[in-house]
């Protein structure tokens, strides 16, 4: 038991929210205009100067193609990115310990970093789909679809990015992650191209790439065209939130990587 009334829990809650809120506004200029200047330049080089020799992709022109691919990574990198750098300085400051010891519920201060970690990924997503409606024009088939995978890949990351700095024994160890595995799965997640178009044996190791169903889960909400069943990809995408939750919630009940 937390000891903690509901109405504490929430206030505790709101705390955590609240701090992560204010962090990434603090310094928007580092946590919001580098992806969206980023994402400009992948739609002017990708969109405009390859995509026009490239032609169309699943019916739509190229840039439409890519332009679900390129919020959704965005929406991943971010997410990732802001969980596992917030934690990890919440633990070498030792602020994550006062909260181990604290009466709050360790789930409650996961859900803390992850709501800043959905929330950091959600403004960057609205970011990219305002710059991309300067390149194209896009009507949301299922405005459900769109938001729940989108959310749902949000909280994926950011528990991903929270696991990452709970195994973190310093700060350089965050960078390893994104760089040899992150970027390399986003890369081959069917952002940039249909997995269709790739030979027998490639497309099957694609379908291992969980990246793969999550953008063509949102590629399939804003233009109704996918590579994969809905209904798995959400399966997929779940099992993911439920067994990372799971995982950080029993390192944070054995104090895994903060009372070492």
């Amino acid at each position: 038991m937390s000891g903690m009334s509901a109405a504490e829990q929430a206030t505790a809650l709101w705390t955590l929210v609240r701090k992560e809120y204010h962090r990434i506004l603090r310094i928007w200029v580092q946590t919001l205009v580098p992806p969206a200047i980023t994402m400009t330049l992948y739609f002017i080089i990708f969109g405009n100067l390859i995509g026009s020799r490239i032609g169309e992709m699943g019916g739509f022109s190229y840039m439409q193609y890519i332009a679900p691919g390129l919020i959704m990574m965005s929406v991943i990198t971010n997410s990732y990115g802001n969980v596992v750098s917030s934690f990890i300085g919440a633990k070498f400051g030792r602020h994550s310990e006062e909260m181990l010891v604290s009466p709050m519920p360790d789930g409650l201060i996961i859900a803390g970093h992850v709501a800043g970690g959905v929330m950091r990924g959600l403004c960057v997503g609205a970011l990219v789909t305002i710059v991309a409606l300067f390149f194209t024009d896009h009507d949301v088939k299922h405005p459900l679809i769109t938001v729940s995978v989108v959310l749902l890949t949000a909280i994926v990351f950011s528990l991903g990015g929270f696991l990452n700095a709970v195994f973190a024994k310093k700060f350089d160890d965050i960078s390893i992650v994104p760089t040899f595995i992150l970027t390399p799965l986003t890369y081959l997640g069917g952002v940039f191209y249909s997995i269709s178009l790739l030979p027998d044996f490639w497309e099957r190791v694609s379908m291992a790439n969980p990246i793969l169903y999550m953008v063509n889960a949102f590629r399939y909400g804003i233009l109704g065209v996918s590579d994969i069943g809905l209904g798995k990809a959400y399966l997929i995408i779940i099992t993911f939130v439920v067994a990372l939750f799971w995982f950080a919630l029993v390192l944070m009940k054995r104090g895994t990587g903060i009372r070492d």
